[in-house]
């Protein structure tokens, strides 16, 4: 098969990506050099906005029936509740962290992948690419030792942290090795106070735990533990240190049994400058990792997958130029991955504070700052992923003035019972506007690129064109037609 898109790594991302590109009718492969899916429970967590992403996927609420509800998370210190975060009052559908184990998340999303006709080719492994202008010239090698030439109009890396789509575009990974060591416990635990539905988050002199509950009776325990000597790798912790750990900084009276998965690790911050090269992308983990605090590594590197499949399937549907799509993508997803990278190094850094002095300051403060309704709302919007927006994009633009409705660049608000933006099999702008000639007329003008029919107006002074990823790209207001058709033009017909 000779692709239109070859895609590289068959993790919650590569998946993601193959599967997206295959609602939208592009011939894809995608190969990983692994004989199987990851065993491991590895990132927990998907934020409501991925879920809400998940809806014109189609698989949302597969999703949501394998997983277990989190719908807050408790700071304690010295014994005493700093803060309670609640995220019911999260402004979407699924106002809570839907907890679920990265092989059930892959299981899933790669039986999604198998119903749209594209099954993982494994133990398949792309040893190197030479990528010239009008297509890319990839070389696998299949477990048999054959090697197999494939020429391909587009290659996506979503081949994690050691990528080899980044190295063979010799992109630096900048960025830094923080100096402190950390374990992971995927166990059992009895004893966790109620309500046992909610992370658990203790600061103590020592360092940090953290308690995320996977599935009832099973959760996942981190905890920072110093450094070791330059050279030196800390070996994988014992049950035994791991229930040290909890006796001494845990909430007492927590016992932990039955190891699935125990592992020492150190947190990277790194980062690609740009996430794509010609005809080449990058997304995920092989494009930005960063501290486990706020658990957005894996919702990221999806979200980025489905920034760049609706993109990429109108250039491949002959729908849109290249540009400005395409290179909308790393502008928009860098800045993403950029924010990502610096709130979880805050949140580390909060987290791994020393000294009495300075602990008693930082949790007097914190108690402080979240006790005030607006911060709370604010972090709850950045934690769920719902204030991620592209204001700065190629693609988002003002005309006229309104007073109602979302900004251009923010997510559109998701409106109950109503069909998810970019739901089917073509990806199609949502034109929210008045039924009217002028509504009609603009729809005929760009049948390729716009739903079939107008949705209502989210306030009655604007016109709002809405991206298949549900962000606003442009907000106008009622008389401000011309323009609208306008910025439809550019995308199908490139700058002129």
């Amino acid at each position: 098969m000779t692709p239109d898109v070859l895609v590289v790594g068959a993790g919650p991302v590569g998946l993601t990506m193959a599967a997206e590109l295959a609602r939208y009718g592009v011939p894809v492969r995608i190969v990983d050099k692994a004989a199987q899916r990851t065993d491991k429970s590895k990132a927990l967590v998907l934020w409501s906005r991925s879920l809400e992403l998940f809806e014109p996927m189609g698989c949302a609420d597969t999703f949501v029936q394998a997983g277990v509800k989190v719908t807050g998370a408790n700071i304690i210190a010295g014994g005493d509740q700093i803060a309670h975060i609640s995220l019911e009052t999260v402004a979407s559908p699924y106002p809570y962290a839907l907890m679920i184990p990265q092989f059930d998340t892959e299981r899933l999303m790669e039986q999604h992948l198998n119903a749209l006709g594209v099954c993982v080719e494994r133990q398949v492994e792309m040893t190197g690419f030479t990528a010239a202008d009008k297509a890319v010239t990839a070389v696998l090698r299949h477990a048999d030792g054959r090697e197999e030439t494939v020429i391909t109009p587009w290659l996506i890396g979503c081949d994690g942290a050691h990528s080899a789509v980044r190295h063979g575009l010799g992109m630096t990974f900048e960025g830094d090795t923080l100096p402190s060591d950390w374990i992971l416990a995927d166990v059992h635990l009895d004893g966790v106070p109620a309500p046992s539905d909610e992370i658990g988050v203790y600061w103590h002199a020592d360092g940090i735990l953290v308690i995320f509950p996977i599935k009832p009776g099973r959760y996942r325990v981190i905890a920072d533990v110093g450094q070791t000597s330059a050279g030196e790798h800390r070996v994988d912790p014992t049950l035994e240190e791991v229930q040290a750990v909890l006796d001494r900084r845990g909430p007492g009276g927590v016992t932990a049994s039955a190891p699935i998965w125990l592992a020492a690790f150190t947190i990277n911050e790194r980062k690609v400058a740009d996430y794509s090269a010609g005809r080449v992308f990058l997304t995920g983990d092989a494009a930005h990792i960063h501290s486990p605090a706020g658990g957005q590594g894996m919702n990221t590197g999806m979200q980025d997958a489905i920034n760049l499949a609706w993109k990429l399937a109108l250039v491949v549907r002959e729908s849109a130029e290249p540009e400005p799509l395409l290179g909308s993508y790393s502008l928009e997803r860098s800045a993403v991955g950029h924010k990502v990278l610096e709130d979880a190094g805050h949140l580390t850094a909060l987290a791994m504070i020393r000294g009495r002095l300075l602990q008693g300051l930082r949790n007097h403060a914190a108690a402080l700052v979240f006790g005030l309704a607006p911060v709370r709302h604010s972090m709850n919007a950045a934690m769920a992923e719902l204030s991620i927006g592209y204001p700065d994009s190629p693609l988002t633009s003002t005309a006229g003035s309104h007073h109602g409705g979302p900004k251009a660049g923010e997510r559109a608000p998701v409106q109950a019972g109503a069909e998810p933006v970019g739901s089917g099999d073509t990806p199609r702008f949502a034109l929210f506007a008045p039924v009217d000639r002028e509504s009609a007329a603009l729809i005929a003008r760009h049948s390729d690129l716009l739903e079939p029919r107008p949705r209502p107006p989210f306030a009655d002074d604007g016109v709002w064109l809405v991206r298949p990823d549900g962000y606003v790209a442009m907000a106008a207001s009622c008389d401000d037609w011309e323009d609208i058709d306008d910025f439809l033009q550019q995308i199908a017909d490139g700058p002129q």
